[in-house]
């Protein structure tokens, strides 16, 4: 699991629970962009974010790698959405990944095999609930 967006101040239960069964979990952004107070420094841990996925799948030591928001660091230009497509066309081919975020750039589309678009019907914080520990995190 590679995270592009946040932060390794978040303490989310997926990763708690992913890390007791024995997966590889890294959280490299800074948090919520439109909070940063230094949108270079963002960019920059994306490019890294990104170096660490594209070595990880080429590496192929692992069936299935998850690109967890990486939609919006390719969205907002901090990484070339044509090289993340290639280097998922070229992956060697034990290698599954998923890639998650909205939006999905074009080039992403093109090299997926399953393109799923989800979209809010209604969600319990727009009623004033927040999100509940255990629950939602």
């Amino acid at each position: 699991m590679i995270q592009f967006v946040k932060s390794d101040q978040w303490k989310v239960g997926e990763e708690e629970v992913c890390r007791k069964l024995g997966v590889d979990w890294a959280r490299t952004g800074d948090g919520f962009s439109w909070l940063s107070d230094d949108l270079e420094r963002s960019a920059a841990l994306a490019k890294a974010a990104w170096t660490l996925a594209k070595e990880t799948i080429e590496a192929g030591r692992h069936q299935l790698v998850v690109l967890d928001e990486i939609t919006y660091p390719i969205n907002w230009g901090w990484i070339s959405g044509e090289e993340v497509a290639r280097v998922l066309r070229e992956r060697p081919e034990r290698v599954n990944v998923i890639a998650t975020g909205r939006d999905a750039p074009a080039e992403l589309i093109e090299v997926a095999d399953t393109v799923t678009e989800m979209r809010k019907v209604r969600h319990a914080y727009d009623q004033g609930v927040r999100a509940k520990r255990g629950i939602d995190f």
